[in-house]
């Protein structure tokens, strides 16, 4: 009898050593990311790879095209058109919240790559400084829209609507809402000492998690698609009855370019976000394909960030008017500086300039608005 109770008692302390022996090397391999709610940790190690090795050079580039780009349209419309009418003043707030957002990613590409080492302070106010900028910029362009559609479709009514003093007034409500619509995401950000070190993202409640996503959907692609579809379908239907071909072309392509570029760059994030929120639902809920779900987020995000680089050449470098502004500006000011290192240039610099800008170059531009 005591040799059977020997037996039983070495077999159960051998299976409860095997039992710590796995506990503790599983500990040890699963140290990246895990599916929260998920009955098992999910070991992600290629998001976090790729990430590294994608996103900073991609950010980089977004940057730098994105400061330049739009830095350029804040200058001509200063500068040069000096803010006569609301729609200048809906295109510089469109290029600051374009800025905003373009001044975030050097720090998100230095996280991609690394741990985040700026704090618990900068993780908030970066993160606001992104969101205020990506609804921003999504705002402004649904006002730039409404803007075209009075100055085409009701073009009386808009010739008393459409002042400075309104497009000031829309553009600080504006920024309230944008601001409102921010605070979600800066409330549930956190920085936190994860197990590959420090972190800086957002911990949502789930509720609060569905909310921000659906918020973000109706916000960023039902609210614009809907605004869009009932402007730009009254736009059409008054430049069809235009009398001058060219002019009503020209309109119709950069209408159906603003839909299309707008809706190809941000709605597959929006759809990603979704179906990575709505994971169970949709019967995603795997290891497998979540970890497919977190690179297609990757790969969508930064696809929607090049957007503001797009947005200068589309709604400002496509309208001729904004080229000759831009033309002038160049050669007022950069000309200047140059001419102290070619002198040679500077009488034909000089006549170009006071040639080209005249008052005639003023605003009533109303079959594109920019």
């Amino acid at each position: 009898m005591k040799d059977t109770y020997l037996q039983i008692s070495r077999s159960l302390l051998s299976t409860s050593q095997s039992l710590l022996e796995s506990i503790n090397d599983s500990s040890e391999e699963v140290t990246t990311i895990y599916d929260y709610g998920s009955s098992e940790p999910c070991y992600k190690p290629k998001v976090r790879q790729v990430a590294a090795r994608l996103l900073p050079p991609l950010y980089s580039l977004v940057f730098i095209f994105g400061i330049v780009g739009n830095m350029l349209v804040v200058l001509t419309l200063v500068n040069c058109k000096k803010l006569r009418s609301m729609t200048d003043i809906f295109l510089l707030n469109l290029a600051i919240s374009d800025l905003l957002f373009v001044l975030t990613l050097p720090f998100w590409a230095h996280y991609a790559a690394n741990q985040w080492v700026f704090g618990n302070a900068m993780c908030k106010l970066l993160t606001g400084i992104y969101h205020m900028g990506y609804f921003g910029g999504i705002f402004f362009i649904i006002l730039l829209t409404i803007d075209r559609y009075l100055a085409i479709v009701h073009a009386v009514f808009a010739l008393k609507a459409r002042t400075v003093t309104f497009g000031v007034v829309t553009s600080g409500v504006t920024w309230v809402v944008v601001t409102f619509a921010s605070l979600p995401g800066i409330i549930f950000t956190k920085f936190e000492k994860a197990d590959s070190g420090y972190s800086c993202g957002p911990h949502f409640p789930l509720t609060w998690k569905n909310f921000h996503t659906i918020m973000r959907n109706i916000l960023s692609l039902v609210l614009p698609l809907l605004v869009m579809v009932i402007c730009y379908s009254g736009i059409l239907r008054t430049l069809l009855r235009c009398r001058n071909e060219k002019r009503r072309h020209k309109a119709v392509r950069l209408i159906f370019a603003i839909m299309i570029v707008y809706f190809l760059f941000w709605a597959p994030y929006n759809i990603v976000l979704l179906l990575t929120t709505f994971q169970e639902l949709f019967g995603l809920s795997s290891c497998e394909r979540s970890s497919h779900l977190d690179q297609a987020m990757q790969v969508t995000e930064t696809l929607g960030m090049t957007h503001c680089c797009i947005n200068p050449i589309i709604y400002a470098f496509v309208g001729e008017k904004f080229r000759r502004y831009l033309s002038v500006f160049f050669r007022k000011h950069v000309a200047k500086h140059l001419c102290k290192l070619c002198p040679v240039f500077c009488g034909e610099t000089a006549d170009q300039v006071s040639s080209t800008f005249t008052p005639s170059t003023g605003e009533q531009d109303v079959s594109a608005g920019l």
